[in-house]
């Protein structure tokens, strides 16, 4: 057996070049972070996709079943990535990122049948613009964020009914021939679509673990996490806590156990393109201290319960996504499935302690360079290398 110490998928990429009889996979497929922007039509969802992703695409008129989706991704800010940049000097820099999947503005009544809402079936999460602000010249109602909330939610519903009611059809012929593992789906989606008939969100049915077995790949539309995103004007952003939609959404939001994010999508896009100092400036006068994309990955991180730990040295510093709570080697599984497989033990340095100490050699004489095992639970900021056996 060869040991191999891999500090980054960059030392991960040399192994499997040097070594191609010890792994099975020259590329690893990494799954970040994806997070869908709904909404009702001219609410602001592209200028919020734009303002996030530092895209160009088109607003106003964007819906209809044919329309495709506009998706985009966003680098995650990380001052600790950065610190970890400037001391290694890497030849590669590595920020997790979010994908972001913008889809058509979806109309009241169109959620059976919506064939834009499949484009979102795959998401973490789902980020739900919510209109909180008035404008003649666009508008000719008043802004109801509460009911344009509720009637979304509505159409999403909608959409997981006829998933549903597909599901069923198929598990009652299933059985029907015979195979009785079938039995189980068929009455858990019979009692799902009656719970969905009574407008009730697919997250707030009593699943069994058995049952989310079932359904792991069924990408219900009711079941994610949900972040509202209060659009407001320069005005409302400005002392949004006082702003009456915005207080009504997140009404529903406490109700929901969702969460809850005033923007203002509209400043967010025109500040896009400034010098940082200027963009800075403007921010300061709405009384904002980070930018919108900012506030939202930490809302979603928080909503989706995702850490990130750090990898680093002179040919990549770089930082992975996972969910709080998961154990070393299955971390460890998010560089490369080789490293999960043959995982001896993690050497870890807690981020802050790096940097109170300087160098790694400090560190370890203080300490603070531990060595875990495969029952180490990872914590955010952890700066690790993974040993292994392949």
């Amino acid at each position: 057996m060869i040991h191999f110490a891999v500090d980054g998928p960059a030392a991960v990429s040399a192994v499997c070049q040097d070594f191609p009889e010890n792994t099975s996979l020259l590329k690893e497929m990494f799954r970040y972070m994806k997070l869908g922007i709904v909404g009702l039509p001219t609410v602001g969802k592209t200028t919020l996709f734009n303002a996030l992703t530092g895209s160009k695409a088109e607003t106003g008129g964007y819906m209809g079943a044919s329309a495709k989706p506009n998706i985009g991704q966003a680098k995650v800010p990380d001052e600790r990535l950065d610190w970890l940049a400037e001391y290694y000097q890497p030849k590669k820099y590595s920020p997790a990122t979010i994908d972001f999947v913008d889809v058509a503005g979806v109309s009241k009544g169109s959620g059976r049948g919506n064939a834009v809402l499949q484009n979102i079936r795959q998401t973490d999460a789902l980020v739900h613009v919510v209109r909180c602000f008035d404008n003649d010249n666009l508008f000719t109602e008043p802004a109801d964020a509460r009911s344009d909330a509720e009637t979304l939610d509505l159409e999403l519903i909608l959409a997981d009914i006829e998933v549903v009611e597909r599901r069923l059809d198929k598990a009652k012929k299933n059985l029907k021939g015979g195979d009785k593992k079938y039995k189980r789906e068929s009455e858990m989606c019979e009692q799902l679509l009656a719970h969905l008939s009574d407008g009730k969100p697919a997250r707030t049915f009593p699943f069994t673990e058995e049952d989310r077995e079932i359904l792991q790949d069924g990408g219900l539309l009711s079941t994610k996490p949900v972040i509202y995103a209060a659009n407001l004007d320069e005005d409302g952003m400005a002392d949004y806590a006082h702003n009456a939609q915005y207080q009504a959404l997140a009404g529903l939001a406490a109700e929901q156990g969702a969460a809850v994010l005033p923007v203002a999508a509209k400043f967010e896009e025109d500040i896009m393109d400034m010098e940082p100092e200027e963009a800075q400036m403007f921010m300061e006068e709405l009384g904002l201290r980070e930018r919108g994309l900012d506030r939202l990955i930490k809302t979603s991180y928080e909503l989706l319960g995702y850490i990130s730990f750090l990898t680093a040295g002179p040919d990549d510093v770089h930082a992975w996504t996972i969910t709080r709570g998961t154990k070393a080697p299955k971390a460890a599984g998010k560089i490369h499935s080789d490293i999960e497989r043959g995982f001896i033990r993690a050497e870890v340095l807690a981020f802050d302690d790096f940097k109170a100490c300087g160098t790694i050699a400090n560190a370890k004489a203080k300490g603070l360079f531990r060595s875990e095992g495969k029952d180490y639970v990872m914590k955010d900021g952890d700066v690790v290398n993974f040993l292994f056996n392949v």
